[in-house]
């Protein structure tokens, strides 16, 4: 899904022990950018376009993406076996994916449909449909929560896939478009900003991002242009955060740190919260 671009974002050198951003006047509190420690590292299929990720019940669920090769996946967490698979038909182009009790759904890009499955055998139970592009999903034990690349979420009943309510995601009081992949973790909502290092933690309740995590430091050492960070699954039993990018051949569980993150991601960060154009 979505080409990288190149990036054309300020360099601006932040100074400070906290690593705060510049604010804009009366905008939103000025979120923070931290790094992560990684505490494990795990094989990752390098072949996996990765556009959704969550983890329930001691495995990893993965929705992979681009025409041909989009589907949904079980996948052995320690070893990075693929235990079950099923594939999206030609035109689709798979997205995001969240799990709600016996059920899985999972986004298409631009084809306005989304599909749910068993979650015991991947068997289809269905399909639904929406307005404009899927991008990122995930839930809050009350309803799913759908990204689209716009600064605005989207709160969808899981049992009817009716539209509940939209959230505005604003960082410094600037809106956040790309908004990609989702988790929730502990009360936020975390997105991958999508052609950043960054992951967006956003509070549900005012769609303000409280911080920016940097994961520069994780990807492949000579990316290609679309190997970004793109994959947050959380673990809320055993309190482990899982990321990951496309065709990345690591899956990584990380901690938040209080180390000095990159200097790219700091800029990444800036330019955001100037409201440029990503």
């Amino acid at each position: 899904m979505k080409k990288l671009l190149p990036l054309a974002l300020g360099a601006v050198l932040l100074a400070g022990a906290a690593w705060l951003l510049p604010g804009r006047g009366e905008a939103d509190a000025r979120p923070i950018v931290r790094t992560v420690e990684v505490v494990r590292a795990y094989p990752h299929d390098s072949l996996a376009f990765t556009q959704g990720l969550f983890f329930d019940q001691g495995v990893l669920f993965e929705g992979t993406g681009e025409e041909g090769t989009s589907g949904i996946r079980r996948v052995r967490l320690e070893t990075g076996e693929v235990l079950a698979q099923r594939d999206l038909p030609i035109p689709y182009f798979g997205e995001g994916i969240a799990g709600w009790n016996d059920r899985i759904y999972q986004l298409s890009w631009k084809g306005r449909k989304g599909f749910v499955y068993a979650r015991k055998d991947f068997s289809p139970l269905g399909e639904f449909a929406y307005e404009g592009e899927g991008w990122g999903l995930t839930q809050d034990g009350k309803s799913l929560i759908m990204s689209d690349g716009s600064p605005v979420l989207r709160f969808l009943d899981p049992r009817s896939l009716a539209q509940q309510r939209t959230l505005t995601v604003t960082a410094n009081g600037c809106p956040l478009e790309a908004l990609n992949e989702l988790e929730w973790i502990d009360g936020e909502i975390w997105a991958n900003v999508w052609r950043t290092d960054l992951i967006a933690r956003i509070d549900p309740a005012t769609g303000k991002v409280q911080g920016f995590v940097d994961l520069a430091a994780l990807g492949p050492p000579t990316p290609d242009v679309d190997e970004v960070p793109n994959g947050i699954a959380y673990d809320a039993a055993g309190k482990r955060i899982f990321v990951t990018g496309k065709m990345w051949p690591r899956l990584y569980e990380v901690r938040l740190s209080d180390a000095a993150p990159a200097g790219a991601a700091v800029d990444q960060a800036e330019a955001l919260m100037r409201c440029e154009t990503q």
